[in-house]
């Protein structure tokens, strides 16, 4: 089986990368780790550029664990690209990071992690970061 990682660079992306690792460790399975976004000519906070990818994939090393980092941009918003993986792979449990928003940003901005936590046919372990 396999544990997925939905990784953002952003303190909420730790703590999950920080957990998958903790729990790929005590199971013994496969650690995947993805940083999904759609791409395209706008910037997107959420994509991992080239030295947060090389910090990621240095933890994973160092971990001492059977464990992969995947960057997708294939014009598909990170909640149908994370739904996909888990539907095509043996998927224990998909970690996710979640960050204080207010009302009003959860309304306006929707949510990722609302989506998954919605969707997806496993398990899923929502984690928050440290304050």
């Amino acid at each position: 089986m396999t544990i997925l990682v939905a990784y953002v660079p952003r303190p909420e992306g730790e703590a999950a990368l920080d957990k998958g690792i903790e729990i790929a460790k005590r199971r013994d399975e496969h650690l995947l780790v993805v940083n999904a976004s759609p791409g395209g000519g706008k910037a997107d906070p959420s994509a991992v550029d080239g030295t947060d990818a090389e910090r990621v994939q240095k933890a994973l090393k160092n971990s001492g664990l059977n464990a992969e980092f995947r960057q997708l941009v294939r014009g598909k918003n990170a909640a149908d690209e994370i739904e996909a993986l888990v539907d095509s792979m043996r998927v224990s449990v998909l970690i996710i990071g979640l960050r204080k928003r207010s009302a009003v940003g959860k309304l306006i901005l929707g949510s990722v992690a609302q989506e998954l936590l919605l969707s997806v046919s496993c398990p899923v372990l929502a984690v928050k970061a440290d304050s």
